[in-house]
């Protein structure tokens, strides 16, 4: 069945509403008015319950084992905004009674979630309004405040819970040792509990206050603690035209976050109690301005972007995506990273995949260069569980796993997963075992990181490592076909998920063969150029044997070559399987619909692609190939194409661009930044799309902007929608801030930092700029 959608955008670019409520769309707007600081993320579950609510709150990197036959997951924090109100002895319940005037709305620019409505049971009716923020301030806080107006004409009698709930689960998972519940001074609850595998603690402090006027009754209150939960209950008579005012302060603290001093369980309630304490003397508006403040000077007024469109959807998506992308990035910790699902839902277990370095990693190299390093520092942890993979699998080097969680964790990709609709059993998941392009793309972002910083620190002591030892990886992974006298990589999976098994994925051996040419490159640099970092590094890689490994390779590894119609085989196999009409399975854009017909094993016969593959490749190597390939390539590959993930669209979106096929662009693009912000209401149930969400910024950066690094080079060339009147940015670039401003006629970059010229790549030319340079644009014909 296919729900109505009840989102609303208004013609404030800041604002995501929902429009009316329907207990059947839950899981879309917990997910999508998710609220979040990186550190904590807590889906916005309302605050009074119903069937299949999802009241999920994360910390991040705190992973945890439910049994020693699953891998590790991020496990749900007990809920602090869950609210039971009962009127009149009948529970709050918004599937009965008469319910007008419904609004929630999600304020982008300020991280505030409000929720308003009227309620009417019987002769009873009451104004609802509630407030919830997490705080970008101070990551521990968040807060919540509830306002409850009796609009009837007589006593309204009210009895109301709230508290720290830690009945939640992960699915059933249960992930906690319910530890200790204390009540301080009447007002503040504190919950300590431990992770069972990991050993973490959590202290939960909440500082709870309520108000009423002057004619209405606090008649009782009451502490209770039942099985997991610590609760307070007030009774109160609610006089006409009166309100209850309930404050929430909270804070969350963990013996893994790295600014507390001492993680010891004392220690950790010290700290709730006195955040809480202060939290509580501030107030909750207080709490709540000082976080809409951090938000204005931290990302919005630090690193402005606007589109200037009659649609309103243009700037409203990219504040939607900027939004999530700091609520779910660990800019506060290098131990950590970014979930397949941000920090709003189970989906994945909030482990990081290679969509961090394609997909979100770019957006935070060119506006957060702080954050990035951080990003790619937790690969450079890594590093150890990567070489344990390798050495597992009888390689060299550092294998990195396809699914990354704790930087100890290693390989965390789950073995099985759903069943087979034809043969009933649990399906392998082979991604942990055979997708190994994940090695050469955690290299290929840690190369982009310091190519666009010039952060030579980092790249001494940490990046060339990490180049260096999955290049390693390669040499041994590749296999030698004495018969064809070259190098081959067999048995694996590319992008294109619905291909096990395949040999010669065109993406993955060119991503290698890349790995390796730029460690041989590094290698030789080194020892012109820096002898001493060189030596450190031959003592402790040892250097010459692996210059010896990296020139045999790189000589004799296939690379496929495109055909004589210019196609490049995806892989060895594909171009001779059996061509499928997708229109027919595409047409309702239910690409599950492929599957009712057909199995992966069958799938996997077929000249069918699950997203970007070929297309992903010609991108990331864009000037290695000619005009004339890609656009084969795209006329072969789009149409078989079902874009069953939500990396796809956006970068057909930007290779589309780059061919200059400006209607597929835009229509991919449109598609693209509706995945989770879209009428779909089932799409987001698990938890936001978080590659898709930095895919949203790499459509109008480097789709439409035009703006790329290309082999270390940037290169800008504009290549605006035709309705956009204007795109205004800015990014960082070798340690210098750009303000670059663009139109349908005329490119205009300001070098804002100044220290040192910018040069760059403008249509094949290049320019320098070290204070402000203006470029005439011209139509250019499709590539």
């Amino acid at each position: 069945m296919i729900l109505a959608s009840t989102i609303q955008y208004a013609n404030n670019p800041w604002e995501v509403r929902e429009a009316s409520f329907d207990s059947r769309n839950l899981g879309k707007y917990e997910t999508i008015f998710a609220l979040g600081n990186g550190y904590m993320g807590s889906r916005a579950a309302t605050e009074e319950h119903y069937v299949g609510e999802k009241r999920d709150t994360f910390i991040n990197g705190t992973f945890d084992k439910f049994d020693a036959d699953e891998v590790t997951e991020l496990p749900n924090v007990p809920d602090v905004f869950q609210l039971r109100l009962r009127v009149h002895d009948q529970p709050l319940d918004l599937n009965t009674g008469c319910v007008t005037d419904y609004q929630r709305t999600l304020n982008l620019q300020t991280g505030e979630l409000t929720r308003q409505f009227k309620w009417q049971f019987d002769d009873r009716q009451l104004n609802f309004h509630s407030s919830r923020f997490v705080s970008f301030h101070d990551r521990h806080v968040l807060g919540s405040q509830i306002t409850i107006t009796n609009d009837g004409s007589a006593d309204l009698p009210l009895v109301f819970q709230s508290g720290i709930d830690g009945q939640q689960s992960n699915s059933g998972s249960q992930h906690f040792n319910d530890w200790e519940k204390r009540q301080y001074e009447g007002k503040v609850l504190q919950y300590v509990a431990k992770t069972n595998q990991s050993n973490i603690l959590f202290v939960i402090t909440a500082g709870q206050n309520v108000m009423v006027g002057k004619n209405s009754e606090i008649v009782k209150t009451r502490t209770l603690m039942p099985r997991r939960q610590l609760l307070q209950e007030f009774t109160i008579r609610l006089a006409p035209g009166e309100s209850l005012v309930f404050e929430k302060n909270a804070a969350i603290f963990t013996s893994r976050d790295n600014d507390v001093l001492y993680p010891d369980k004392e220690s950790l309630q010290q700290n709730g109690l006195q955040r809480v304490d202060q939290l509580m003397r501030d107030g909750y508006q207080n709490n709540l301005q000082a976080s809409i403040s951090a938000w204005q000077q931290k990302v919005w007024e630090k690193m402005p972007i606007t589109i200037d469109s009659p649609d309103n959807m243009d700037q409203l998506s990219l504040n939607f995506a900027r939004y999530h992308l700091h609520t779910m990035t660990p800019a506060h910790d290098e131990r950590m990273n970014v979930g397949a699902k941000g920090l709003t839902g189970e989906g994945y277990k909030g482990h990081t995949f290679w969509d961090t370095e394609m997909f979100i990693l770019p957006y935070f190299i060119f506006n957060f260069p702080d954050a990035a390093r951080k990003l790619v520092k937790y690969r450079y942890l890594g590093l150890g569980g990567a070489r344990r993979k390798a050495a597992a699998n009888g390689f060299k080097g550092a294998q990195y796993p396809w699914e990354s969680a704790w930087i100890d964790d290693g390989e965390s990709t789950p073995v099985w997963g759903a069943a087979d609709i034809i043969t009933g059993k649990a399906t392998k998941i082979w991604s942990g075992f055979i997708e190994q392009h994940i090695t050469a793309d955690v290299a290929y972002g840690m190369n982009e990181y310091m190519n666009a910083t010039q952060d030579h620190q980092f790249a001494e002591h940490f990046g060339y490592e990490v180049i260096l030892d999955t290049a390693r990886f390669w040499t041994s992974r590749v296999e030698w076909h004495e018969d064809k006298q070259q190098y081959e990589i067999c048995d694996v999976i590319g992008p294109d998920e619905y291909k096990e098994h395949a040999d010669n994925n065109a993406f993955t051996n060119y991503m290698a063969h890349w790995n390796m040419q730029l460690a041989l490159n590094l290698i030789d640099r080194l020892k012109q150029e820096e002898p001493l970092i060189y030596d450190r590094y031959d003592r402790k890689m040892d250097l010459v044997s692996l210059r010896q490994d990296l020139t045999d390779r790189l000589a004799k590894l296939y690379l496929p070559q495109p055909n004589t119609a210019g196609v490049i085989p995806e892989d060895d196999a594909y171009l001779s399987k059996q061509v499928l009409d997708l229109k027919p399975y595409l047409d309702g854009n239910d690409v599950g619909a492929l599957f009712d017909h057909f199995n992966l094993d069958q799938v996997n016969d077929m000249q069918i692609t699950k997203q970007a593959d070929v297309i992903l490749l010609l991108y990331l190597f864009e000037k290695q190939f000619p005009a004339q390939v890609k656009h084969a390539n795209w006329d072969y590959y789009e149409p078989k194409t079902t874009h069953d993930s939500s990396l796809s669209m956006l970068t057909h979106t930007i290779f589309a661009a780059d061919l200059g096929l400006k209607d597929q662009a835009e229509d991919f693009y449109e598609r693209a930044r509706l995945i989770d912000l879209g009428p779909n209401m089932k799409s987001s149930d698990e938890g936001i799309h978080a590659a898709s969400i930095g895919g949203i910024w790499n459509m109008v950066i480097f789709g439409f902007g035009g703006v790329r690094y290309l082999a270390g080079q940037l290169r800008i060339n504009p290549n605006l929608p035709e309705k956009w009147r204007s795109l205004d940015f800015r990014i960082w670039w070798h340690q210098q801030e750009l303000h670059i401003h663009e139109t349908q006629d005329q490119l205009i970059i300001k070098n804002l930092t100044g220290t040192a010229p910018v040069h760059f790549e403008h249509e094949g030319k290049e320019y320098s700029v070290d204070d402000t340079l203006t470029i005439g644009l011209k139509q250019t014909a499709p590539q």
